[in-house]
């Protein structure tokens, strides 16, 4: 341990002592549970489109799904690939080799992002058709659940760390969203350029929004005096995603606003 020895009875400490080791550990825990989060929502959400006996909560629902399924497509396996590249890296070299099985996950990993059209065609749907394509009226359904959440724990400093960040991001959305679509219309080039950039962005507000409701319920479930570890590990990694991975989104919105023109005007780069 940098800090001085972890565990001076043995030969040497765990690598968990290492900061970076528990950074990837954790970025992988954070990633795989916002994903559990989002996809049994979004199953929710089919089971509402299909049986629910209110024909506008039918319509709504299939709405809010149909701008889901390419974060769920794209995000969540890219966060994948990311997480078991880390985590084979939290093995040294003994996760490239075959006996481990942690290279046989990177693997699979990597083809996800590629199967059903790739995730570059999986943001071009949710960015051209299902947020330009309707003006963005289902980013700002998704928008009101955000807003109601604000609204209930905005004023509860506990919850703080977890509102702020996506209550500024989502403010930041809608004007993201419109010099986005402007050019858009301008160019098609502009939409194919920002795309992916503007999946992941939409990714962590997502991800930001059922990680801030899994803080809530853990902090109640706390002061309500339940002492099962669980709570407080959910809050733990809560804390970890708002802090290391939720702030991709400023360099991503940044990116995404360089335009076509840096990618396109390259025949002689590419030659």
């Amino acid at each position: 341990s940098l800090s001085g020895p972890k565990a001076p009875d043995k030969a040497a400490d765990p690598i968990i002592v290492h900061p970076d080791v528990r950074k990837m550990l954790l970025t992988a825990k954070a990633y795989a549970e916002g994903g559990r989060a989002l996809m049994c929502f979004s199953s929710m959400l089919l089971e509402k489109e299909h049986h629910h006996p209110d024909e506008s909560v039918r319509k709504d629902s299939g709405e809010l799904l149909a701008m889901l399924t390419p974060i769920v497509k794209a995000f969540i396996t890219d966060n994948g690939w990311t997480t078991t590249s880390g985590c084979l890296q939290v093995f040294g070299g003994h996760g490239y080799i075959k006996e481990w099985g942690m290279e046989q996950f990177v693997r699979d990993a990597r083809i996800n992002m590629i199967y059903e059209g790739t995730n570059t065609i999986q943001s071009l749907d949710l960015l051209g058709r299902k947020i330009l394509g309707n003006n963005g009226a289902t980013l700002k359904k998704f928008g009101k659940l955000i807003g109601e959440l604000v609204a209930e724990e905005g004023v509860n400093e506990k919850m703080a760390e977890f509102i702020t960040p996506i209550a500024i991001l989502g403010d930041q959305m809608t004007k993201f969203t419109t010099e986005i679509g402007f050019k858009g219309f301008q160019n098609p080039d502009e939409v194919g350029a920002a795309a992916v950039d503007y999946l992941r962005v939409a990714g962590h507000l997502v991800f930001g929004y059922f990680w801030a409701r899994m803080a809530q319920a853990a902090l109640r479930q706390i002061a309500a005096g339940n002492t099962d570890p669980f709570y407080v590990a959910k809050l733990q990694t809560a804390r970890f995603y708002f802090a290391k991975l939720f702030p991709e989104t400023a360099t991503l919105m940044r990116t995404a606003r360089t335009g076509s023109k840096v990618l396109m005007d390259t025949d002689a780069a590419l030659a």
